[in-house]
């Protein structure tokens, strides 16, 4: 029970910070034909989760409410993987299935290898060796 407060208020700061971003994205990039901004900030939080795993678990000894800030605060209110399940319904809905099908599997593909190249250019950025696992 030790230190909860603590947790949920560097959760909830770091939310607030990545929802401020993704919203400064939204409303710089324009989305007519497609969700251009939904991608792009699905895939840079995708890529900076990759970093941040390796950093806090291979490169620093971090602490405690770091991961809970940067992971779960600031990560999870930047991307916005609801909102990239409504646009695929919309898309889908409206006949657009190329653009609907392109966006549901691309998406997918590119936040997969974003976090990929994420782990494996921090991993050789900083020389860190990859677990037993991994």
């Amino acid at each position: 029970m030790r230190g909860e407060g603590s947790l949920l208020a560097v959760v909830a700061l770091g939310g607030g910070l990545g929802a401020l971003a993704r919203y400064g994205i939204a409303h710089a990039v324009p989305t007519r034909e497609f969700p251009w901004a939904t991608l792009i900030t699905n895939v840079i939080g995708c890529l900076l989760i990759g970093i941040l795993m390796v950093l806090i678990t291979e490169v620093w000894t971090a602490h405690r409410l770091l991961r809970p800030f940067l992971g779960v605060g600031v990560l999870g209110g930047f991307t916005t993987f609801s909102t990239y399940a409504v646009e695929v319904r919309g898309l889908l809905a409206s006949g657009s299935y190329p653009v609907g099908f392109a966006y549901l599997f691309g998406t997918v593909v590119a936040a997969l290898g974003a976090v990929l190249a994420g782990v494996w250019g921090t991993r050789l950025v900083t020389g860190a060796v990859a677990r037993k696992g991994d």
